[in-house]
């Protein structure tokens, strides 16, 4: 007599959890990596922002006489839409004319949208004005004071 044997298909319990276990400690390893290069990129796009917005500055004083707002440098096609709209790669982006004496001084900033915790979207807070330096600060404003980039 043959005694017939039961072929069980599929995996078992204990081989499933071995996999989710190594997909686990995969993802644990990826994520933080991962969200670092997004910050990282996040930065690199401020400073190119910035440097954008510093010398479309320039160019928009040399054809109204003043500087300018954001939403005037966009709606003069001397910035894309995205930065005129403020909010460009996890950063906020503000210039402001002088009150004083707007045809000579203006500041731009760049703030990250959120600057602690695991969603953050950026380190450093950026400064450029009429001088072309595009400055930063770790963990508040930068001002003129404040690290210059390399340019």
């Amino acid at each position: 007599m043959k005694k017939s044997k039961k072929k069980n298909k599929g995996f078992s319990l204990i081989e499933l959890l071995i996999v989710v276990a190594i997909i686990l400690i995969i993802a644990a390893i990826a994520i933080p990596n991962l969200l670092r290069a997004r910050r990282s990129a996040n930065e690199g796009s401020a400073t190119a922002s910035m440097r954008t917005v510093g010398s479309g500055e320039l160019l928009y004083n040399s054809t109204n006489g003043a500087f300018g707002t954001l939403a005037q440098l966009s709606s003069d096609s001397i910035i894309d839409n995205i930065l005129g709209s403020g909010t460009k790669s996890g950063y906020v982006f503000a210039a402001t004319p002088d009150a004083t004496s707007p045809a000579l001084q203006f500041t731009a900033t760049g703030t990250p949208q959120v600057s602690t915790g695991a969603t953050q979207t950026g380190a450093r807070f950026y400064f450029v004005n009429e001088m072309q330096v595009v400055r930063f600060n770790l963990g508040g404003a930068a001002t003129s004071g404040s690290s210059a980039i390399g340019n």
